[in-house]
């Protein structure tokens, strides 16, 4: 927590002072409020004298309208602090999962990010509101209220004494439950909010196979175990009110029996009494609050926790300092014996690989399905670092490159495509937001999508649903193929991005790739059509190199390849 409360004391200190300040002014004010009432009763209604009740009259509008004012700006600095300090954190909680690496999304999971950045950061903010308005104002009227009761009476004023522990007990016994409890609660939604996303991505294939039933039993098991946890917590929170009422109302009797008593002995008046009732009224009032606020600082101690894990976790990525390779290098790419295993796993998923690839050459990657190719390009823009050996780009090593130096060479295609709110247009200019209409449109050509952008009234500025919804599958591909050729990068990556192309297509793609000039295009792909024709060809067995060489070289000296080759040709496909 102190980190975050770093971005609070670092950006609003005036708000997070002032705040406090002037609601501690206006409980200065309130507690003179039962003083005012007893001079009115003692010396203004008991003697008749209407002069004075109009003067305590005024004087109690006057002090009510100033703790207006001062409750009023009170409440202006804790919103621009709360709201502001809110920003703050969501902007650096952004930024720190943007630059978070792929193995750290994996394991802290989507849906967890999500709830992080929405429902904590919003309990969060609610927080600190309370917490600059109230939690300085609350104790002071309370112990500010038993202080002014000792200047009316001593003795009654022990009742006070007794009261306020007992209930500080009660109160904070509740806060320490419910902490627990309420962090229970926000991981018991995390898993639900997973299960939801998860099952709403893959409506169509839980459909398919028929799991409707069992997915709407897995998810009322999961709701009902977050119902009964907030329930539990629930009802821990709702004892604070009942019991903070009873103890009040005890200490209130006991106080008028007292008093009653004092009175008749001639040792109190009876504007003390009220004045000693108003006071415990006011400690009732205020301890309501500070039982309400502690649930709501208990809320946002939870979430504030879980935010701040975020921020502590994961390693990211280490970025170097260059922004440009060597000079006159030889080879766009290198792998020099890499290997990659992921972490908490127990083998490699990449061993030794080792392989260069020239400027302008296309690089076919293929190999049985886990055998690591995704992996394999995965690491040239530096989506995940090696464990072992090393991958250079332009002769330089990708560790020692900035992020946005390394990928500003690397154009992607992953492997599921997708696209992104907004129009084409939109779309085409992620990697270069100065392009002309002429180089999306010439990206378009070699990508085979210009049809696509014929066909639509709007042209470049037709509209893309969410996740590109509105294009088939095979459209989808050719626009991100194409979004990642704008800006002529040096190096393109198409992880099985041709997947749901024809063959006709997909050989004009493969074609057209060709006139990129020095551009390296990698190919990863499980059709051995797509990658046969390529300069090299990397073939992977379960993370180990099985072979790398040209088409024909493979054919005769891998088994790997030719077993590939044989069951998608047969003897069809070695004819032609």
């Amino acid at each position: 927590m102190k980190k975050l409360l770093g971005f609070l004391t670092k950006g609003y200190l005036k708000e997070t002072i002032l705040s406090p300040l002037f609601k501690c002014i206006e409980a200065v004010l309130e507690l003179f409020v039962p003083l005012v009432v007893a001079y009115m009763i003692d010396d203004g209604i008991r003697y008749g004298d209407k002069e004075t009740v109009v003067r305590s009259c005024v004087l109690l509008v006057c002090l009510g309208l100033a703790g207006l004012a001062f409750s009023i700006t009170a409440q202006y600095f804790a919103a621009k602090a709360a709201t502001g300090f809110a920003r703050t954190v969501g902007n650096a909680l952004f930024t720190h999962i943007q630059k978070l690496s792929y193995t750290d999304l994996d394991e802290m999971g989507t849906s967890t990010l999500m709830t992080r950045m929405t429902g904590d950061l919003t309990q969060v903010q609610t927080g600190v509101n309370m917490t600059l308005r109230l939690l300085l104002r609350s104790p002071f009227i309370v112990f500010g209220a038993m202080i002014m009761a000792f200047t009316i009476d001593v003795q009654s004023a022990l009742i006070f004494v007794l009261t306020i522990p007992v209930l500080s007990v009660v109160v904070f016994g509740i806060l320490l439950a419910g902490m627990k409890l309420y962090g229970k609660v926000r991981a018991g939604l995390d898993k639900l909010l997973h299960r939801t996303r998860e099952n709403l991505n893959g409506a169509r294939v839980m459909r398919a196979f028929r799991m409707e039933e069992r997915e709407i039993s897995a998810f009322r098991a999961d709701n009902e175990a977050l119902t009964h946890d907030q329930l539990v917590s629930g009802r821990i929170s709702a004892l604070m009110n009942p019991l903070t009422f009873v103890l009040i109302n005890l200490a209130v009797v006991i106080l008028i029996y007292q008093g009653a008593l004092r009175v008749e002995e001639g040792v109190l008046t009876q504007g003390a009494v009220i004045a000693l009732y108003n006071y415990m009224s006011q400690i009732l009032v205020e301890l309501i609050k500070l039982a309400n606020l502690i649930i709501t600082i208990t809320k946002a101690a939870a979430c504030g926790k879980r935010i701040q894990a975020v921020l502590d976790g994961g390693e990211g990525m280490k970025e170097g300092t260059r922004t440009e390779g060597e000079p006159g290098a030889q080879y766009a790419v290198e792998f020099r014996h890499a290997d990659l295993r992921y972490k908490n796993a127990s083998e490699n998923s990449l061993t030794n690989i080792d392989f260069t690839a020239k400027p302008g050459e296309v690089i076919g990657v293929i190999g049985g399905t886990g055998s690591g190719k995704t992996s394999l390009v995965g690491l040239i823009p530096r989506f995940y670092d090696v464990t072992g050996g090393a991958v250079l780009v332009n002769g330089t090593d990708v560790r020692e490159y900035t992020t946005e130096a390394l990928r500003s060479k690397i154009g992607v295609v992953p492997q599921r495509a997708v696209l992104f709110s907004g129009t084409v247009r939109d779309n085409m200019k992620w990697r270069d937001e100065n392009a002309s209409d002429e180089e999306i449109m010439r990206a378009l050509d070699i990508a085979q999508a210009r049809d696509i952008i014929e066909k639509k009234e709007n042209g470049l500025d037709a509209q893309v649903g969410q996740g590109g919804k509105n294009f088939s599958g095979g459209q989808r591909q050719r626009l991100t193929i194409a979004r990642a050729l704008v800006g002529s990068p040096e190096i393109v990556i198409l992880d099985d991005s041709a997947s749901a192309l024809d063959f006709a297509t997909d050989a004009a793609l493969r074609k057209a790739l060709r006139t990129l000039g020095n551009t390296t295009v990698f190919i990863v792909s499980q059709r051995t059509s797509s990658i046969m024709h390529a300069d090299k060809i990397i073939v992977l067995d379960d993370g180990h190199p099985a072979g790398i060489g040209t088409h024909s070289e493979l054919l005769e000296t891998c088994s790997v390849y030719r077993e590939i080759y044989d069951s998608q040709f047969r003897k069809e496909g070695k004819a032609v």
